[in-house]
């Protein structure tokens, strides 16, 4: 690391916990849609097949093969889409080739999956740094954004259990 890109990550970090410190919500690398009607979703191919998401939670995982935090959280997003397979349908969105993807093939991805070259839904959410995950409720509402391990912000599956129970208790 030469001293201008040394002096621009000390710079980023000194931004970062400082907006922390005087800002109570949490740091985001895209635009917010909390608590607003999630847009609409407009993807190039799927890899698998498209799923049933009537009457589901959807949550969106966008995501690269180049990017090891992505590739650390393959297997959460797994076994979220397993634990919550009756309520929740995970949706892996890459923005890169279908060669590249399907190239990768560890860690193994059990959910759906699906591309968008044309980087449509990654303007629209306005992501800036990945993995970004976003929670959709059954009516289309976005109920959790962002990286799924920040700290104090951790998505996990107890976080998930309550937005669905809080979800079907207020139906």
């Amino acid at each position: 690391m030469n001293l201008k890109q040394a002096c621009i990550s000390t710079l980023f970090l000194l931004l970062m916990f400082s907006s922390e410190g005087f800002a109570q919500d949490k740091q985001l690398w895209a635009r917010s849609y909390i608590n607003k009607k999630a847009p609409a979703l407009k993807l190039d191919k799927w890899l698998t097949e498209k799923p049933d998401t009537e009457g589901k939670f959807i949550m969106l995982d966008f995501w690269a093969t180049w990017c090891g935090p992505c590739k650390r959280e393959i297997p959460q997003m797994n076994a979220y889409s397993e634990k919550f397979k009756e309520s929740l349908v995970v949706i892996g969105i890459s923005a890169e080739t279908e060669e590249k993807v399907k190239r990768m093939t560890t860690p193994k991805i059990n959910y759906y999956s699906a591309l968008d070259t044309s980087k449509i839904m990654n303007t629209v959410y306005g992501i800036q740094g990945i993995p970004h995950v976003v929670l959709i409720d059954p009516e289309g509402f976005v109920r959790w954004e962002g990286f799924p391990t920040l700290a104090n912000h951790k998505l996990t599956a107890g976080v998930i259990s309550k937005i669905i129970k809080d979800y079907k208790t207020k139906q």
